[in-house]
């Protein structure tokens, strides 16, 4: 199997309401780092897109930190056209505030609303760009999952869905069950997140053979800086 230039997306996004208050999630980035330090150990190259999380680079891996799912969209549709799959695991907020304060709000005792509006569908936007490129979305879902995975899947033109539960935030370890649409769902696997790690790249490995277009790799993708 030839090597390839991966993108993997991880960790939460915060969205900002005034300089110092925002809106995130819980999102430690684990998996995501996982998956690309194993994607490098293999030999591919990977460009990691991260949030704020608090995690050393992974060896061998070139990452790009951003902090709003606005910056996280603009990094990783840049960098997709150079790869050969993209690994979606970030949990990105779907909402930001519509207005950002240019100071901190002031505490008055009164109640407050806070207008929200959509954040860019990361995933949705590199489906409709992907060509014969390798997809793979994460779904966190706690109700309803197996069939509201695969309308994200069908929605944002993956080639498979990971389903990945509530437990598994924070943690080192992890269930999750992957649906492919030509093979349906496989059964859950449980284990460490290396172990997820490995699960993925193999399918990502898998996804792209089955393709039948050779592997390159686009360009340098050196570690990150200090």
């Amino acid at each position: 199997m030839g090597l390839m230039r991966i993108l993997v997306t991880a960790g939460p996004t915060r969205e900002f309401f005034d300089p110092v208050r925002f809106i995130s999630n819980s999102s430690s980035g684990k998996m995501g780092y996982a998956i690309a330090a194993e994607a490098a150990r293999r030999g591919h190259k990977v460009d990691l897109v991260s949030g704020p999380v608090e995690l050393p680079a992974p060896e061998g891996v070139k990452v790009t930190r951003v902090v709003t799912a606005q910056e996280m969209f603009e990094a990783a549709t840049a960098l997709f056209p150079r790869c050969r799959a993209a690994i979606m695991t970030a949990a990105v907020c779907d909402y930001r505030p519509a207005s950002r304060l240019d100071h901190k709000l002031k505490k008055n005792h009164r109640a407050r609303s806070l207008r929200l509006v959509p954040t860019p569908d990361i995933l949705a936007s590199l489906g409709k760009t992907k060509g014969d490129r390798v997809l793979i979305g994460f779904a966190m879902e706690d109700h309803d999952d197996h069939r509201r995975a695969e309308g994200k899947l069908r929605r944002k033109r993956c080639d498979a869905m990971v389903l990945n539960g509530l437990r598994n935030v924070g943690g080192d370890r992890a269930t999750v069950q992957v649906f492919r649409p030509a093979a349906g769902w496989g059964r859950p696997v449980s284990g460490t997140k290396l172990r997820i790690a490995k699960l993925v790249v193999d399918l990502v490995e898998r996804l792209s053979r089955e393709t039948k277009r050779p592997s390159t790799i686009a360009g340098p993708s050196r570690p990150e800086a200090g």
